[in-house]
């Protein structure tokens, strides 16, 4: 992708333009913006057109950030961009934000865009509770604490959802973020098994299920959210934890939950069925 300035910076004259996008060498995408020389199917370099059409220091944000960066599965979002300046783009979802912060931005293969911190703030007010939790969780998985957040909200005071946001990651909302956590309570009622502390925040991290009046912690890991080797040593060092704390520690898999439920039920029974003692 390449922009009119860049190119009259290159030494590329008006006419020289002209007869490359009359032979189709440029390629037209926005007003000013043109790839050069194809046309095949990318979802990065649609979305490097907008950013280069938002202008200097314009910034992909919003669904079409999250999906880029990975926090979202599924199709392509269109573009969105926030811009220093007002702006309307075909096709492009615009945000005006005149004093961008450095600290708000980034770069993924070669693409400016907004921070995950900053991905969260913008989506908070967007996104129905769940969804908002579960991109959350794997914010999380990536490293992001509460404290990177809190820092954009205190340069976002007027930020819309700023209040949801803050309750999912200081552990002050119940949050059901999956099937297999679904699954697993209901399993615990059928059986008359007191009900968790779920997805509250322990020492340094998210727990999944705790009961602090039985010093247990269980983990549920799927394969969607523990695949990589981060959440490999997150996994880890969360069970640590739980041990250095007191709480026996307990981990299981979708297969376990669904498929092989009694074996969970044999190891949670015992510990569970004892009067739970003050914390």
């Amino acid at each position: 992708m390449v922009t009119h300035g860049q190119l009259v910076a290159a030494g590329v004259t008006l006419g020289q333009i002209r007869a490359r996008l009359a032979r189709g060498a440029l390629l037209r995408e926005y007003d000013g913006v043109y790839r050069v020389g194809h046309r095949a199917p990318s979802v990065e370099a649609s979305y490097m057109a907008a950013v280069r059409a938002g202008g200097e220091g314009a910034l992909l944000s919003g669904m079409a950030a999250a999906h880029l960066l990975g926090l979202v599965p599924g199709p392509a979002p269109p573009p969105e961009v926030t811009t220093r300046t007002e702006r309307r783009i075909r096709g492009v979802r615009t945000r005006r934000s005149p004093a961008i912060c450095a600290s708000d931005a980034t770069r993924w293969r070669g693409i400016p865009v907004t921070t995950v911190p900053r991905i969260l703030v913008d989506l908070a007010a967007r996104l129905p509770f769940d969804d908002l939790a579960k991109l959350c969780h794997v914010a999380g998985i990536r490293g992001i604490k509460p404290r990177h957040v809190d820092n954009v909200l205190v340069r976002a005071p007027t930020a819309k959802g700023a209040g949801t946001l803050r309750a999912i990651l200081h552990g002050d909302a119940p949050i059901l973020l999956s099937r297999l956590e679904k699954r697993f309570l209901e399993l615990l009622r059928d059986h008359g098994l007191p009900l968790p502390i779920a997805n509250r925040r322990v020492d340094d991290h998210y727990v999944d299920c705790r009961w602090p009046g039985h010093r247990l912690t269980v983990e549920l890991d799927s394969y969607t959210f523990h695949n990589s080797r981060h959440a490999f040593e997150q996994d880890h060092r969360r069970e640590r934890e739980a041990y250095a704390r007191g709480d026996q520690f307990r981990r299981y898999t979708y297969g376990d939950v669904f498929e092989r439920p009694e074996t969970v039920l044999c190891e949670l029974v015992p510990l569970l069925s004892g009067t739970a003692v003050a914390r």
